[in-house]
């Protein structure tokens, strides 16, 4: 570097999220010198991924084995295809979703398993599908240490990496440009954060690991919004990265390069004011349990045309609260429940899984986790509410409508009772929909640790009672920069690569401009930046 802020490097890798660091580590173990460029701080370094729970989507681990789950990759795209829904031009997504599930257990579970990344023993099942496969059998893999230690490994192995002086990484430098040269992308034009200096880059090889559109100030989410869901909701939350503001998606545009999809995104449905506000609507992003009654506005239990069972379909959950008055929703439960089946989807709240703490999980398992449920009702008192009957915890549901929409108490009050008095005649007369998925997901040890045995609401030997309002939670953009499987950014005029220019993870849409389709199965996101980051660098190493 002189003093005029230039650097000359082979590849310059604009994002320094999972696929950002991932590519790194495989371009470096091709001898080529890298430069990483991240807008944020070094101690973020991982990006949203470090915050993430940490479960990946895999096929035919030694996991899946040992549980004896019959598991397959033609099994496997064929629900990916019942989930996805491509449109019939989306080539490169279809090639993308179809690598993945023949690829996963080489590309990512082996990648991480040599670092020392480990599961634990027992395979989750979310996605199951509503009334259509989801996925067959259970795939998410959990990782023992959360997000946080994928990302921590993947940087002691960058710091440890015998190559390590041909890395170099640059801290608050915003990428704001791809610099073109005879139609070739050779380095890209930065503006430092703290100064506003200008900072420049030459390179032979070009990669956009930014990230998606649905972070920043939300503008870019309500401008992309899925038409079919209507009018986006006045309270959005956020929980996507705050830098994910596409800007490199208009400049690859601006280029000629094509970007799609950017109206599929990843929503959650149950999502609360984040206690930090770290930014304006900053959201968390809850994990439903399922003996919850999923209410609306009015307290009228939301049937679309069936309940709301949670790990069946998450964009159904999205798109049915969409379709509610006031586009929030309420969950009643009680304590017994809460402590049983509500969790975060994060590692910060999830203190056993992020610092390992064995002891810690089992008694979670074993008697509930109280730690968790005593946060959260302290952390987010404007979405929680707490109370010893019915009628008061409708009162202070009430307190907290919006919209000038109101709870109907009196048919409040005949829903819950008619649910306990469902389950109070017994399994054999529990005909909901609900009760049933309830009654199938303990079939499955690894879910029956975590869900209850059909519980009452209103039980006295399980109160308080517990309303937690919430709110759609804007997470992942499901579409990007379209690539092919080289990971070579494809011009949108005739398909064909654009010279030195690459992009990887959620910038790509995960791979192709959208390998999910319209819907996703749970995990392909932290599965799809690995995936995409070890691709671009085998390419680019070559």
């Amino acid at each position: 570097m002189d003093g005029a802020r230039t650097y000359k490097t082979e590849i310059v890798i604009a994002g320094g999220g999972l696929a950002g660091i991932v590519a790194a580590y495989e371009l470096l173990g091709r001898g080529r010198r890298v430069l990483v460029i991240d807008k944020d701080r070094r101690e973020n370094f991982g990006g949203l991924a470090k915050e993430s729970f940490g479960g990946i989507h895999l096929i035919g681990t030694p996991h899946q084995k040992r549980l004896r789950i019959h598991d397959s990759p033609e099994l496997a795209w064929r629900d990916w295809l019942s989930v996805a829904d491509y449109d019939p031009a989306d080539d490169w997504p279809r090639a993308w979703g179809r690598f993945y599930c023949e690829n996963s257990r080489e590309y990512i579970f082996e990648f991480l398993d040599k670092k020392k990344i480990t599961f634990l023993p027992l395979v989750n099942w979310p996605e199951r599908g509503l009334y259509a496969p989801g996925n067959s059998v259970p795939r998410w893999h959990i990782v023992w240490g959360t997000g946080y230690e994928i990302v921590q490994r993947l940087l002691d192995a960058l710091e440890s990496h015998p190559q390590r002086a041909n890395l170099e990484l640059l801290f608050d430098t915003e990428v704001s440009a791809i610099e073109m040269t005879g139609g070739r992308a050779t380095g890209v034009i930065c503006r430092k954060v703290d100064d506003g200096g200008d900072v420049t880059v030459t390179a032979e090889h070009v990669v956009i690991a930014s990230g998606g559109v649905c972070g920043g100030d939300l503008s870019c989410v309500r401008a992309n919004w899925h038409k079919p869901w209507g009018d986006p909701p006045a309270e959005l939350l956020n929980g996507a990265h705050p830098y994910g503001d596409g800007l490199l998606h208009r400049g690859v545009a601006a280029l000629g390069g094509a970007v799609t999809h950017l109206d599929l995104h990843w929503h959650y449905a149950a999502g609360v004011h984040h206690p930090a506000r770290r930014r304006p609507y900053d959201g968390l992003s809850l994990v439903p349990p399922r003996s919850a009654l999923w209410l609306n506005a009015r307290g009228e239990r939301i049937m679309n045309p069936g309940p709301m069972p949670v790990y069946a379909d998450t964009r159904r959950l999205v798109s049915s609260v969409l379709a509610q008055p006031g586009q929030y929703s309420w969950q009643v439960m009680n304590w017994k429940i809460a402590i049983k089946e509500l969790a975060v989807s994060g590692c910060d709240y999830m203190t056993a899984f992020r610092y390992k703490k064995r002891l810690g999980l089992a008694a979670s398992l074993l008697f509930g986790n109280r730690d968790l449920v005593k946060r959260l009702i302290r952390d987010c008192p404007d979405d929680i509410v707490v109370a010893d009957n019915l009628d008061e915890l409708m009162e202070q549901m009430d307190r907290k409508s919006l919209y000038g929409l109101r709870i109907d108490r009196a048919r409040m009050e005949a829903t819950v009772r008619a649910w306990d008095g469902m389950i109070e005649r017994g399994p054999a007369y529990s005909n909901d929909d609900q009760l049933r998925r309830i009654a199938n997901a303990r079939q499955y040890r690894g879910d029956r640790v975590r869900t209850c045995k059909f519980q009452k609401i209103l039980d006295p030997k399980a109160r308080p009672l517990i309303a937690i309002r919430e709110f759609i939670l804007s997470r992942k953009s499901l579409g990007g920069i379209q690539t092919d499987l080289q990971c070579r950014v494809l011009r949108a005029a005739d398909g064909q690569p654009v010279p030195g220019l690459y992009a990887v993870g959620e910038a790509a849409g995960f791979g192709g401009g959208g390998m999910h389709g319209k819907k996703s199965l749970e995990g392909t996101f932290l599965g799809g930046c690995v995936l995409s980051g070890r691709l671009a660098g085998r390419s680019i190493g070559k």
